[in-house]
């Protein structure tokens, strides 16, 4: 009679052995369309001075909404990280514009050597860094506008949904919702600020913005402090280029 009830209760007596739940392709769907999409209208529409940008932006919002990535278990925002968010959106903002302010001009070596190196991929010196003009006096404040709320409040929550959201925790494990945030590897945090840095320009400060979110995210355990620090980055930098002229930024 024992050896019958073990052989109709495998699971009771093995419980290891049950199947896991399988990962809903719709969740890390989610986390990817919206990144896909906006890399995809980066490649065709090329240059995307005036209104191509506008257009990518409200594409990429229509995205964002309709795929809801932050349904998937990610809480409302926890203002109590908001001094953190705000810290860490300064600080990349001082990092990605320092290298190429009067201050570090006035050390010539150095500037030259970040002009060279950091703003462009090593295998990529022979080519010239292009300067995309933005300014209100070339298309219209509208659509200069645009080009700042696009690059503030919706590839900056894109991206982090992307990045820290799926890819970091996916490379820890293919079921990257069963990835607690604060478990993140430091393989998963260099990979992710190293892949990051490859879709811009400048890629040391690239890295080190990768880095600082995604250490953000582990540290806070929620999705909004580094969504909020991006934005915040990203929104300063265009009010400096605007303001400085320097419309290499937004190239």
């Amino acid at each position: 009679m024992r050896d019958v009830a073990e052989a109709e209760l495998p699971e009771e007596l093995h419980p290891e052995e049950k199947p896991k739940p399988s990962l809903p392709p719709q969740s890390w769907q989610s986390h990817v369309i919206p990144f896909v999409l906006w890399i995809f209208l980066m490649g065709v529409m090329g240059d995307a001075a005036g209104w191509k940008y506008a257009l990518r932006s409200a594409l990429g919002l229509l995205a964002l909404f309709l795929c809801k990535p932050w349904s998937w278990n990610y809480g409302r925002v926890h203002w109590k990280h908001l001094l953190a968010s705000v810290g860490a959106g300064l600080l990349i903002y001082g990092i990605w514009i320092l290298p190429e302010t009067l201050w570090v001009a006035r050390l010539e070596w150095l500037h030259r050597l970040y002009l060279r190196v950091g703003m462009i991929w090593p295998w990529e010196l022979a080519q010239p860094l292009e300067q995309v003009r933005y300014a209100p006096s070339e298309e219209g404040w509208l659509m200069a506008l645009a080009r700042l709320a696009g690059s503030a409040f919706v590839i900056s929550i894109i991206e982090e949904f992307f990045w820290r959201g799926w890819l970091t925790r996916w490379i820890d494990q293919e079921n990257f919702l069963e990835v607690d945030p604060g478990n993140i590897s430091n393989k998963a945090l260099w990979i992710g600020a190293l892949m990051f840095a490859t879709v811009h320009q400048r890629w040391i400060a690239g890295i080190i913005c990768g880095l600082v979110y995604g250490e953000l995210y582990r540290r806070t355990k929620d999705i909004w402090a580094p969504c909020i620090a991006h934005t915040l980055t990203n929104f300063l930098l265009g009010l400096y280029v605007l303001w400085s002229g320097n419309y290499a930024f937004w190239a």
